[in-house]
């Protein structure tokens, strides 16, 4: 159950009715935009378990394969599909500069240092490319926890002026307006307000959360990218040199 159905129940068992009976109090308009509020909260802890799984998951496997390739002697001399570029980004971007370096200028890593530069550039550019293509992968789903978030208070909003307008609509032609007639209609109208909120609440925590682990997890990204690409350049001139020798 999640933060906000907990919060439903809880008024509701606590206030003698409370948001029961305010729903039935609403207008249709009213329970329409409650019953979309609370598949939107739904959704919103969907994206945010899953992505907070999704980016521990991929954290974790980055982790383990930038330790293990910065135990291998030369990372020029191992073949690129001996990589699982599906199993984590950091795999990723390492195949793809392995493809690039060895797809200019064939298998061997030894070259004159021209020609080891020049393979480099197609190298730095298919990182670029890698990079881009993750950090869209990063970012997937953030749209819509960020929309879940901004329109859910302008919902509940919505459902309050709607429900408010109808219940002074609804006095039109009586004899006298008093507080008995109006507090059913006004209840069930600020209820929507509340609904909003309780969507609204903890879905922008959750959200300023991956928000703030998605940009760090970027720029891992591009650390591990810079760094990749410094180690295949040095190896790369070290091989040219040592070949000219």
């Amino acid at each position: 159950m999640n933060f906000s159905c907990m919060s439903l129940f809880i008024f509701a068992t606590g206030s003698g009715g409370g948001v029961f009976t305010y729903f039935a109090q609403s207008n249709l308009a009213g329970k329409v935009i409650i019953f979309v509020l609370a598949i939107c909260s739904v959704i919103a802890w969907l994206i945010m378990l899953s992505k907070w799984m999704e980016l521990k998951d991929m954290l974790l496997r980055n982790r383990r394969f930038e330790s293990r390739i910065s135990r291998e002697g030369r990372l020029l001399e191992r073949d690129p599909e001996s990589l699982s570029k599906r199993s984590c980004p950091y795999a990723l971007l390492t195949w793809e500069a392995l493809t690039a370096f060895h797809r200019y200028g064939g298998q061997s890593a030894s070259a004159d240092i021209q020609r080891a530069t020049l393979r480099m550039g197609h190298v730095e550019n298919a990182l670029q490319r890698a990079v881009a293509g993750q950090t869209v992968r990063y970012e997937a789903k953030m749209v819509i926890l960020g929309s879940i978030v901004t329109g859910a208070p302008f919902l509940g909003l919505l459902g309050t002026v709607w429900g408010v307008m109808d219940a002074f609509g609804g006095l039109v032609g009586s004899s006298g307006a008093t507080l008995q007639s109006l507090a059913p209609g006004v209840s069930g109208a600020l209820l929507t307000t509340v609904a909003g909120l309780l969507v609204a609440i903890p879905s922008v925590v959750g959200y300023n959360f991956l928000l703030q682990s998605v940009k760090t997890a970027i720029v891992e990204l591009e650390n591990f990218a810079s760094m990749l690409a410094d180690r295949i350049e040095l190896e790369a001139q070290s091989a040219a040199i040592l070949d000219d020798e």
